[in-house]
């Protein structure tokens, strides 16, 4: 290869991995926009409870698990689209989807002016939001780990989910520039703010994702008459189906502890008096360390394989799950930073590690919809109603003892998978790239083809 081939191969991986970064931190903006604001606002403007305001926030973040409900169906639709007819498609139908519900929640009126309508269309937006969030992760991950060199995929695919925790920092500074409207303001109109600046949001998505071509793999595979099957669901399910239940139970510790940790901890910390601005902060710093940390742990999996640095990850939330909320009970600033950036670095080790990992486990025709069923099946379960559940714990019980326990089940059902399956669930090619040691073969996953 020529330095001029070499140097145009190098500019095009990092528009790719601009382009995914970019369009999934504004995707995941507007999902994660609930998420947040379910915890401060929502239930209080739609869910009124009459007395006790964990139950309005409890029904608040029923929402919330209605929106990860949906997310299997539209990981099936759009991978079916992604699979069927590209990459760039079902993308551009995802944002679309998200970006039109998350502007329409900022317009709706609260319970004392509609009642029972109010709820009633904001959790059919927040299934649309779910069904949109579905089609997304597994799109911004194929645009990388299809696009880019076997030996740096780990590295170069953990931005994808950078984008996710980039998202997440963004939603939460735009609920605390509203939490600054004087008086009553951030209740009655302030909230709405930033799911009505998603329509710039969108705006500017839709601009990058318009300029993405399809992806290598998906362009060589759809060249040949057998490219793309007529249902890749059922061929997934038919070929794959060890490697769906694999990345399923992949997505227990981290996105259980994710929403614990990015959700529920705005509940609990609101519980034993902590401010919501140093909770909103904290949550801020802890997710930045995250996206950080993501490349990191991506880069070291090209290294050492992608089971290990999983496995540090999960070992590390089984541990952190308690000390977690001993840290936010002190009350302290200082100690309710350490609880949120520890915990977010054993989650970093698992998300940083998914988009590479995963998509080794299938082969280019299903992957799409492979992905999108494994990582949303688990996401509905797991986190659609850890936070649900755990606010309901707190409500019954009055201690976190119970939403420990839980963060650390799901934990050790991520532990089984890597400990006992992670054999069986190898994906459809050679397992072991050129520049690796043979005998550690069996910590890499297969190679995207």
């Amino acid at each position: 290869m020529t330095r001029t081939n070499t140097t145009e191969e190098t500019s095009r991986t990092r528009r790719v991995v601009i382009a995914s970064v970019a369009g999934n931190m504004m995707e995941w903006y507007d999902f994660f926009l609930y998420t947040t604001a379910a915890a401060l606002v929502l239930g209080t403007v739609f869910f009124p409870s009459g007395g006790d305001p964990l139950l309005g926030t409890v029904a608040a973040l029923a929402g919330h698990a209605v929106g990860f409900a949906a997310r299997p169906l539209g990981g099936l639709v759009f991978g079916h689209i992604g699979d069927r007819r590209g990459r760039k498609a079902a993308l551009m139908g995802t944002l679309s989807l998200m970006g039109g519900a998350t502007f329409c929640m900022g317009l709706l009126p609260a319970y004392s002016t509609a009642g029972l309508l109010s709820p009633l269309l904001l959790v059919l937006l927040r299934v649309l939001q779910g069904a949109a969030a579905g089609g997304e992760w597994g799109g911004g991950v194929l645009i990388i780990t299809e696009n880019v060199p076997a030996e740096r995929r780990g590295f170069l695919a953990s931005f994808s989910s950078c984008g996710m925790g980039l998202g997440f920092v963004l939603s939460s500074l735009a609920l605390w520039l509203a939490q600054q409207v004087s008086g009553d303001g951030f209740l009655s109109w302030g909230w709405r703010l930033p799911f009505l600046a998603s329509a710039v949001i969108f705006v500017v998505g839709l601009y990058i994702r318009r300029n993405l071509g399809e992806t290598d793999s998906f362009a060589t595979e759809s060249a040949h008459a057998a490219g793309t099957p007529r249902s890749p669901l059922r061929e997934v399910l038919r070929r794959h189906p060890r490697q769906v239940l694999f990345a399923m139970a992949l997505r227990f510790a981290d996105s259980g502890a994710s929403y614990i940790f990015m959700s529920f901890s705005l509940v609990y910390g609101a519980y034993v008096g902590i401010s919501s601005s140093v909770l909103l902060w904290a949550g801020i710093g802890g997710m930045l360390v995250d996206s950080a940390m993501m490349v990191v742990f991506g880069r070291l999996s090209d290294k050492v394989g992608r089971r290990p640095v999983y496995l540090g990850g999960a070992i590390g939330m089984l541990v952190w799950a308690a000390p977690f909320f001993l840290l936010m009970d002190t009350g302290k600033p200082a100690a309710v930073w350490v609880a949120f950036v520890v915990g977010h670095l054993a989650i970093a080790a698992m998300i940083g590690v998914q988009p590479s990992y995963f998509s080794e486990l299938f082969s280019t025709d299903t992957r799409y919809s492979g992905m999108a069923l494994g990582h949303e099946l688990s996401s509905a379960i797991a986190g659609g109603l850890s936070p649900v559940v755990a606010t309901a714990l707190l409500a019954a019980t009055g201690h976190f003892l119970p939403i420990a326990l839980l963060t650390m089940g799901m934990a050790l059902v991520t532990l089984v998978a890597l400990v006992f399956f992670a054999q069986v669930a190898k994906g459809p090619g050679p397992h072991a790239p050129q520049d690796v040691d043979p005998s550690r073969a069996e910590n890499v996953a297969t190679p995207v083809s």
